[in-house]
């Protein structure tokens, strides 16, 4: 008699707000697919924080990587996987468990990638790129959660983020072959810093409102590359400041 309900989601009932105006979806299924896209991202995350910490801790596995011509092949293989990988899994991406298989051998790669990165670099500045991703990534995400609560919509952001990524690209070739020095690092490590920033909210949003069910494998591979992306983009900012 006494139940009170807000439009279709009944309190009482236990029956999920939803996640922004006008949602046709049940608000329960959508966040099912939210919480398995973090779970994966989560594993991801733990899987790159232990193997970058192994790469950086055995000196060994660096020295071979960076003195010997089998090491500079294994090297430039570790870089390029990624990239190869996603061709397979942008096809076998429903496909279980193949999918993770891939997701696996991707992550896997690209954590051993980042791990010969850090290996050269202190560990307060890799400490400080840690804690400053971190906090800037929970902040956005919560932000992004909060704002589409309200009904605000960041899918506006696609087409000037990939403005952005592509003038960032072309920078970092110029810095390849033409390197303008520490300056010129931070400008870069700032820019790719907004960027990412910029994706983190934009991705978030697709996460809450476009993507599908299916897409959970997608949505994890863009939110873990977001992140990464943040915490190499301070990393660079960090390591000119401490030269």
């Amino acid at each position: 008699m006494w139940r009170r309900t807000f439009g279709k989601y009944d309190v009482e009932s236990g029956v999920t707000q939803p996640l922004y105006p006008m949602m046709l979806e049940p608000p329960e299924l959508r966040w099912n697919f939210v919480g398995k896209v973090y779970s994966i991202v989560a594993i991801q995350l733990i899987l790159t924080v232990v193997i970058g910490a192994i790469v950086v801790s055995v000196d060994s596995i660096s020295t071979f990587f960076t003195t010997s011509g089998a090491g500079l092949f294994f090297y430039i293989l570790l870089i390029i996987t990624p990239f190869i990988v996603l061709c397979p899994l942008s096809y076998y991406y429903q496909k279980h468990p193949v999918n993770f298989i891939l997701l696996g051998v991707f992550t896997i790669s690209l954590a051993a990638a980042i791990g010969l990165t850090c290996a050269y670099t202190s560990g307060k500045v890799i400490l400080e790129a840690v804690i400053l991703t971190a906090v800037v990534v929970v902040s956005l995400t919560l932000y992004t959660f909060w704002a589409a609560k309200r009904g605000y919509d960041f899918n506006f952001l696609g087409p000037f983020l990939f403005g952005a990524i592509v003038v960032l690209m072309v920078f970092g070739f110029i810095q390849i072959f033409f390197p303008l020095g520490k300056t010129s690092e931070m400008i870069y490590g700032c820019l790719a810093s907004v960027i990412f920033c910029g994706y983190i909210v934009f991705d978030t949003d697709n996460l809450i409102k476009r993507y599908t069910y299916d897409d959970y494998i997608w949505a994890s591979v863009s939110l873990y590359l977001d992140i990464i992306n943040l915490f190499l983009s301070l990393l660079t900012i960090f390591r000119a400041v401490d030269e």
